[in-house]
């Protein structure tokens, strides 16, 4: 079947989305790929936390809907749909898309980033009342939204969709200069973490019975996420052994953890070969305890080339780690400067060391950004204030279509 739907109910407490008494606007979430990532878990956060009495949810992946991910939406009357789109353009999944459309009158499409855009045509044909598109960040091809193309392509589909979501105030300033979309159709809405899931260990770092590195005398310096070109863990593993080569009984504790999974894992580890890293650097692979891995390391390093609002930076700083990151998309907006981390250029394995260095062989310095970084995750992005401005913004949005 072209169309995959599976429905998540649970056992005596299942609601029909399709019920004609049921008067709750039907909001529906288009993305390309419903599996682990950052867009993907600010999605999952969202959805648990809105209030079921205002509104229900649907989930459209252009491709796939992961079952494990799946399951981490707690409610009950979530629809999950896979397209199982091929590579190439969309408009051969523009029919099945009309018919999902037609199926569920959504009275919301809540889109995600370039790769869901084309998506808005056939929902203005199904005349869909309300059509919101979301700039998470940018795609590795297209650092900092300088590729002419992907422009020119948001640029075509912007009279189809009504209201514009920046996550950074880079996007925000790229969506109205670049692609010409209107301020009062515009809204800035930064991700939020959960501090009650995310949070600091109480004296020295937490133990994992799994991890090579529980030596207390050791410093940890860990990652997480997704191992593809955007992410760049190649220049990490290039700064950590620049960091490793110098001098210094700290760095000689020095360690790395690499958490995640991905296309780039085997040259990752080519890498590690190529630097005689195999016994400094634990490569997890994929993990569903990513909170009780930021709680086992000193402090925390993100090496994309490019970023929106990084989910994992405000995971971090919620478990009081200090940031190392790279100075590129709405990194700058998260880590204060010499306050809850420091940043370097992107692609620079010899600048990313020199914070690398830093941060290891300071402790006191790194604590105390950490515990600067958890107050600000607490004060400045928390996740409930990120789900009141997307309930606010929806319920405008409805009112006056």
């Amino acid at each position: 079947m072209l169309i995959n739907i599976a429905v998540k109910r649970l056992k005596n407490n299942s609601i029909n989305l399709e019920s004609p008494m049921d008067f709750r606007p039907l909001v529906m979430h288009l993305v390309y790929s419903y599996a682990v990532g950052g867009l993907e878990n600010g999605l999952v956060n969202l959805i648990n936390r809105v209030d079921p009495a205002f509104c229900r949810h649907i989930v459209v992946s252009m491709t796939e809907c992961d079952d494990t991910f799946r399951r981490r939406i707690q409610r009950p009357d979530v629809v999950f749909i896979s397209l199982h789109k091929g590579p190439g353009h969309g408009y051969k999944i523009y029919p099945a898309l009309y018919r999902v459309f037609r199926k569920y009158r959504p009275t919301i499409l809540h889109t995600r980033n370039l790769a869901a855009l084309e998506t808005v045509v056939p929902a203005f044909v199904a005349r869909i009342p309300v059509r919101i598109h979301g700039e998470h960040g940018w795609d590795v091809n297209d650092p900092g939204g300088t590729n002419l193309r992907y422009r020119r392509i948001r640029r075509l589909y912007r009279p189809f969709v009504h209201h514009f979501v920046a996550l950074s105030e880079q996007i925000a300033c790229y969506l109205e200069r670049e692609v010409g979309v209107n301020p009062l159709r515009l809204t800035r809405i930064c991700n939020g973490v959960d501090t009650m899931y995310f949070y600091p260990e109480n004296g020295e770092r937490a133990i994992l019975t799994d991890s090579p590195f529980n030596d207390p005398n050791l410093v940890i310096m860990g990652t997480v996420g997704r191992l593809q070109a955007v992410k760049d863990q190649i220049t990490l593993v290039r700064a950590f052994a620049e960091a490793r080569r110098q001098s210094g009984e700290e760095l000689n504790k020095l360690r790395m953890v690499i958490v995640g999974e991905g296309p780039l894992r085997g040259e990752i580890e080519k890498e590690i070969a190529l630097h005689d890293l195999g016994a400094y650097v634990w490569m997890t692979g994929e993990r569903a305890d990513v909170p009780a891995l930021m709680r086992a390391f000193d402090f925390f390093v993100l090496p994309s080339r490019a970023e929106g609002i990084s989910n994992t930076i405000l995971e971090a700083m919620a478990s009081g780690l200090a940031v190392a990151a790279t100075n590129v998309g709405g990194n700058a907006e998260l880590v204060m400067e010499e306050q809850t981390g420091t940043l370097a250029p992107a692609g620079d394995p010899v600048a990313l060391a020199s914070a690398v260095t830093r941060l290891t062989i300071n402790a006191s310095q790194r604590r105390q950004m950490g515990k600067a970084a958890r107050i600000r995750a607490e004060n400045k992005f928390s996740l409930d204030s990120m789900v009141e401005r997307y309930s606010r913004l929806y319920q405008s949005l409805i009112k006056h279509s």
